[in-house]
């Protein structure tokens, strides 16, 4: 009987702890603002979703701006969290900035499917000194030079009109900075990616997130160019990536060179709502959403419990 009673007791108890976590749960409640890179801009608004529909009380705004707006926005105080789409600069952190790593993906240089040098930049891909002429010293303007054969074309180059990842990303690969890009400043992903699509003789570059659609091909219209990584004057097989599963592979396997890491920055020490947000994206959960939006690579799940409990140790 005694037995029997202490059971009780200790199931009692235990049920007594998990509706008192229930509750707090519940009673989360207060606004949470971030603003910033386009490329985490569609995996925060389903993070936003997930969280709001679990704590009813619980407003998420998530705004896009560039990987520069949500830096300067979370330095300034204008939002909780601001989104970036590159590595912390030391002058951030001097600021009090506290980087979250969350998310990685990578830049893709994007074409016009009706690209006349297309047959050429699939049999070869380009090399990284190719581009380094292309986007950095403006010694090669024509698709001629571009993939060494007779094209008869002029290369329009489309850059970042805006402070972003996607240009400070595409221009660590060159070793460079982003304002070291030559080209016609387009604002945003978007605006960059469509203007890319729709000039035959144009070139650009994305982010992962906005050259796939959700059912993994290519965005209609453009075509990724190859990166002649091994530099065999091929491109090979893994080097033309024409799925989201392929391109995925070859990031995950550290095959592709232009990838990069995604963070929320917070000013000071994550607490409050913004920390039970942050401890949400980086959970189980969060990382199945990553993949369900597939916009995004979740990290590992080891990577994030380390994440965490950095986060907790400090």
């Amino acid at each position: 009987m005694k037995k029997i009673i202490m059971s009780l007791l200790v199931t009692s108890f235990l049920l007594g702890l998990s509706n008192i976590s229930l509750a707090q749960e519940e009673e989360l409640e207060g606004t949470v603002t971030l603003s910033g890179a386009w490329a985490i801009y569609p995996t925060a608004v389903a993070w936003a979703e997930a969280f709001q529909k679990a704590h009813p009380k619980v407003k998420i705004d998530v705004s896009a701006g560039g990987a520069g707006k949500g830096a300067a926005d979370a330095i300034a105080g204008l939002v909780d969290i601001g989104m970036v789409s590159r590595e912390p600069d030391p002058a951030e952190i001097k600021k009090g900035v506290v980087p979250v790593y969350i998310l990685h993906d990578a830049v893709y240089p994007v074409i016009s499917d009706k690209n006349p040098a297309l047959p050429d930049l699939l049999k070869k891909g380009i090399k990284r000194q190719t581009w380094l002429e292309i986007y950095v010293t403006g010694f090669i303007t024509t698709w001629d030079d571009a993939v060494g054969a007779k094209v008869g074309k002029p290369i329009h180059l489309y850059t970042r009109s805006d402070s972003c990842g996607a240009a400070q990303s595409w221009a660590a690969y060159l070793g460079k900075k982003q304002e070291d890009l030559k080209g016609i400043g387009v604002y945003g992903d978007p605006g960059l990616l469509e203007a890319a699509k729709r000039d035959p003789v144009g070139i650009g570059y994305s982010n992962f997130s906005y050259v796939f659609t959700r059912e993994g091909t290519v965005v209609q219209g453009a075509r990724l160019v190859p990166i002649d990584s091994n530099e065999n004057d091929i491109a090979d097989a893994d080097e033309i990536y024409e799925t989201r599963e392929n391109a995925v592979k070859a990031i995950r396997a550290g095959r592709y060179p232009a990838t990069r890491k995604n963070y929320f920055f917070v000013k000071g020490k994550p607490a409050g709502l913004v920390k039970e947000f942050i401890n949400f994206i980086l959970s189980d959960e969060g990382a199945r959403i990553v993949d369900e939006v597939g916009t995004s690579l979740s990290l590992p799940k080891e990577e994030r419990t380390k994440i965490l409990m950095s986060l907790r140790a400090e």
